[in-house]
């Protein structure tokens, strides 16, 4: 019965790859029909009464999602896939009353009960101690967790997100689903009036109606999955006027996937990154964009009606060797433009943060190197270890970065391994001063724009250079791959703020 079942469902994924890729040389072309209407994610429900409280309730279960039309029992936040967006202010003081009722189901791969959980709020800058962003507790089925975060030193106009953390369950977690954005508020008046939506990249594959299992394939490229969406939709048709602006927030919320981004006919404008809102508009082709990292775009349609493809093009990110990536030979539909009805005039603003502004280090501003690495079982085509500075994390040994707060610092992040890497630091965005190898175009977008960055990725055999300013928060957090699957290998550190 079992070898039926599964029979059957290997037939229906041929027949579903065989409908919707064409393969052209080594590049496998992903064109899904055009789906359903476009969809932002539902917004958090805030309970508090009191201005500058707000108050959610966010209980993490396994929950049936109609994957592509499949239904699924997907990880969750709410039930809900992709999660529920939090919307805050800056100012606010965020309360989150957790809990966990993720069955105790065994032990994964690592080793971990996979019950066990947690919250990050990635790109919040609040503090990593006490009920605040730390990802050091974490919570088994049944249990319940008051989090409260004081926004106050938070700047406005960002998309952040919020996902499971616990080490050695986090790549498990977000790959079945647990994601959700976390919209912080602009503080000035130069974007309000445009139509704006929130885009949240995932993907998955499906075995039957679970997440797909891990291999040790999967281990070392990362998990990247054979169904990709946008809100959880296949290929959503997203309405435009002709002439008309609108203004796209979007993350990567993959485990493992890159996007690279373009709109067919079209130029996206880029006006913010991962900390904040940018000087002016940065118009650009394409756009490059790792897990973890999120962009902030205007996008003005053109006068010509029709049907326009955002597309996620191929992005090579090693030699084609055994670390080759899956998103490397993959070109997909991942949303449709329709531009339809009557025409409008709009414009992109010229101006829009003046208090975005490139910063220098200052004289005497130490200079840390953090090597990342990936080790190799001797003698055997399996990954052993991933390492920063040769340590593989673990609960009980780490490499750990000692800063003091109020200072600067410059990290050189040099990768020694065939793969890139996006490097996330916790609590503390920072500025790009410099990248060695790697795409051309986002290397000359974050090295000369006032961008500030939480995720910045490292190219194989390459390098980046970062001012980090460590300010208004003591205590530990971490620093690691956003390829989950690498942190949850040892590629991660320990950065400890006194």
């Amino acid at each position: 019965m079992k070898i039926q079942k599964t029979s059957a469902i290997l037939a229906g994924m041929v027949s579903l790859l065989a409908t919707t890729c064409v393969v052209g040389g080594s590049i496998t072309t992903i064109d899904p029909p055009r789906g359903a209407a476009f969809k932002d994610p539902v917004t958090m429900a805030n309970i508090s009464k009191i201005p500058g409280i707000v108050e959610v309730n966010l209980e993490a279960k396994i929950a049936p999602i109609n994957v592509n039309g499949v239904t699924a029992k997907l990880m969750t936040y709410n039930g809900t896939y992709p999660a529920p967006t939090i919307k805050v202010k800056k100012g606010d003081v965020l309360k989150i009353h957790f809990k966990n009722s993720l069955p105790n189901s065994g032990v994964n791969a690592m080793g971990e009960n996979r019950d066990l959980t947690n919250l990050h709020t990635h790109g919040l800058h609040v503090s990593p101690k006490g009920k605040s962003d730390n990802i050091m507790l974490s919570f088994k089925s049944g249990d319940t967790f008051n989090y409260e975060y004081n926004l106050s030193k938070q700047p406005g106009g960002n998309l952040n997100w919020y996902h499971p953390h616990p080490h050695g369950n986090s790549s498990e977690q977000v790959w079945g689903g647990m994601a959700g954005a976390l919209e912080v508020a602009d503080e000035t008046k130069a974007l309000a009036g445009y139509e704006t939506h929130i885009m949240v990249l995932k993907d998955i594959t499906l075995s039957g109606s679970a997440p797909a299992a891990y291999t040790m394939d999967d281990s070392m490229h990362g998990k990247e999955g054979n169904v990709v969406m946008v809100n959880g939709k296949v290929n959503p048709v997203l309405n435009m006027k002709p002439g008309q602006v609108q203004r796209w927030k979007i993350v990567n919320a993959s485990n493992a996937r890159f996007y690279k981004l373009s709109l067919a006919s079209h130029n996206l404008q880029i006006i913010g990154t991962d900390g904040g809102l940018l000087d002016k508009p940065y118009p650009q082709s394409t756009i490059l964009l790792s897990p973890g990292e999120r962009i902030d775009i205007m996008v003005k349609a053109s006068a010509t009606k029709g049907y326009y493809k955002l597309l996620s093009s191929p992005y090579v990110t090693d030699d084609k060797s055994m670390m080759s990536s899956v998103s490397s030979s993959q070109k997909v539909t991942l949303l449709t433009v329709n531009v339809t009805g009557k025409a409008v005039v709009n414009r992109t603003p010229a101006k829009i943060n003046n208090k975005a502004v490139r910063l220098n280090a200052p004289s005497g501003t130490r200079t840390r190197k953090i090597t990342l690495d990936m080790k190799m079982m001797s003698g055997m085509d399996m990954m052993q270890e991933a390492t920063i500075n040769g340590i593989a994390y673990s609960p009980t040994k780490a490499y750990t970065v000692p800063s003091k707060l109020n200072t600067y610092e410059i990290w050189e992040v040099i990768n020694d391994s065939g793969m890139d890497h996006p490097f996330h630091q916790h609590v503390n965005p920072a500025q790009v001063i410099s990248i060695t190898g790697g795409d051309t175009v986002y290397t000359k977008f974050y090295t000369t724009s006032p961008a500030w960055k939480d995720t910045v990725i490292v190219p194989k055999k390459g390098r980046i250079k970062l001012l980090v300013p460590i300010k208004d928060f003591t205590g530990t957090t971490m620093f690691h791959c956003h390829i989950l699957e690498h942190e949850e290998m040892g590629m991660a550190g320990l950065w400890d703020i006194k």
